[in-house]
């Protein structure tokens, strides 16, 4: 198999082997048999970094991988929510166990900034990545902002500026 590259970024996807919304039931075998062709059979060529997005949680696939290879150390990415940020301390505790370092904690979707007037909402709640951080002794790597466009909670006039735009995302978001 031949990653997608980008910018000089390979990727490699079960998503680009689905079609629509197909869901991948597996378990067991199934899973590392995924996991080792796409580690051993994709054609990556010299690499300096894998990064390899996992799902939430301490199933086979994260297990899988942490034996089949040398990890310099795992990155835990959590929103802010107490449930995901739970997930996230249970995935750093499976790493722990199996001498897996880790890395830092990254806090995806930490705040919206609406586009025209700089308005910054913790739309799922703050602080939750930077104190599961300091919880498990690790630094916090970033706090990334969330993309998705909530016009109730910003206080400027974006909506009315906004109402040109066109397309099926943009109407969703329209809607009052």
């Amino acid at each position: 198999m031949h990653p997608l590259e980008n910018h000089r970024v390979k990727c490699m996807s079960m998503g680009f082997f689905l079609k629509g919304d197909a869901p991948v039931v597996w378990r067991g075998p199934m899973t590392n048999s995924a996991v080792d062709r796409f580690l051993m059979g994709t054609a990556w060529g010299k690499l300096n970094v894998l990064v390899v997005d996992m799902p939430p949680g301490t199933g086979d696939a994260q297990i899988n991988l942490s034996q089949r290879l040398p990890l310099s150390g795992a990155v835990i990415v959590s929103t802010p929510q107490d449930v995901a940020l739970l997930d996230a301390r249970r995935g750093a505790q499976m790493f722990r166990k199996v001498h897996v370092p880790l890395l830092g904690l990254v806090e995806n979707m930490s705040y919206y900034c609406c586009p025209n007037c700089g308005h910054k909402d913790a739309v799922f709640g703050s602080g939750g990545g930077a104190a599961t951080a300091q919880e498990l002794g690790i630094g916090l790597l970033g706090q990334v902002r969330n993309v998705y466009v909530d016009f109730a909670r910003c206080h400027c006039n974006f909506h009315e500026a906004a109402s040109g735009v066109e397309g099926t995302a943009a109407n969703a978001l329209m809607r009052p």
